[in-house]
């Protein structure tokens, strides 16, 4: 089996690069952030803040995430039952994941289920720690970033073409914010594998990041 870890910060295009990457050569996409997104959007509707993390890890029992593929291949993530892909990428939702994937019991209660994934398929995983902690052995690691200014642009239009209301300048703290939020925290933190291959994506188009990663895999099959 092979397995593919892309990490990197809030923005960079890892899942668009992933996705397609995973398509194009046939993998399993494996979106760890959906997944961590989906426990979040059970700690909102629950009304638990971010950063009580005794309740936090006593909820975790009872929450239960899955993945699953709809007719037409696209990942659809189960959150206890309710399919809740259209709810997990309103930005409060990020915001409440970056905060509460630092939990140990958080990851530990995805943590397995993620490798076993990799145990009997060929995957492509993208997420903040895939190749330092979920994935140590991928074979090929890939680090894919962007500038903060270029980051902040590309969330900033996604948001415009939904018609939705938003500020570059307060985008791009909030990137930064997360970037700290990220790096630092205690568990697993955001850093490049030391056998990682560094991507810079701000001057490269998708198509082109696509193209070097696949080039960087077909070293290594």
């Amino acid at each position: 089996m092979y397995s593919i870890a892309i990490d990197g910060p809030a923005g960079a295009g890892k899942s668009t690069i992933a996705k397609a990457i995973a398509e194009r050569i046939g993998f399993i996409y494996v979106d760890t952030g959906a997944m961590y997104r989906a426990i979040a959007l059970y700690f909102l509707r629950k009304g638990i803040d971010g950063h009580d993390r005794e309740r936090i890890a006593a909820e975790c029992p009872n929450i239960h995430v899955s993945l699953a593929y709809d007719d037409e291949g696209r990942q659809q993530v189960i959150l206890n039952g309710e399919n809740v892909t259209g709810y997990i990428r309103k930005e409060e939702v990020g915001k409440m994941a970056s905060v509460t994937s630092a939990v140990p019991e958080v990851r530990e209660a995805l943590l397995d289920l993620q490798r076993d994934m990799a145990k009997t398929s060929d995957v492509l995983m993208d997420g903040r720690d895939i190749g330092t902690n979920v994935l140590p052995d991928a074979s090929l690691k890939i680090y894919l970033t962007a500038s903060s200014e270029v980051r902040a642009r590309r969330r900033y239009d996604e948001l415009k073409e939904k018609g939705m209301d938003c500020d570059l300048a307060v985008i791009k703290e909030d990137i930064i914010a997360r970037d700290k939020q990220d790096m630092e925290r205690e568990i697993a933190p955001l850093c490049k594998a030391e056998d990682a291959v560094l991507i810079d994506s701000s001057d490269l188009s998708v198509p082109e990041v696509i193209d070097t990663v696949i080039a960087e895999f077909n070293k290594v099959k």
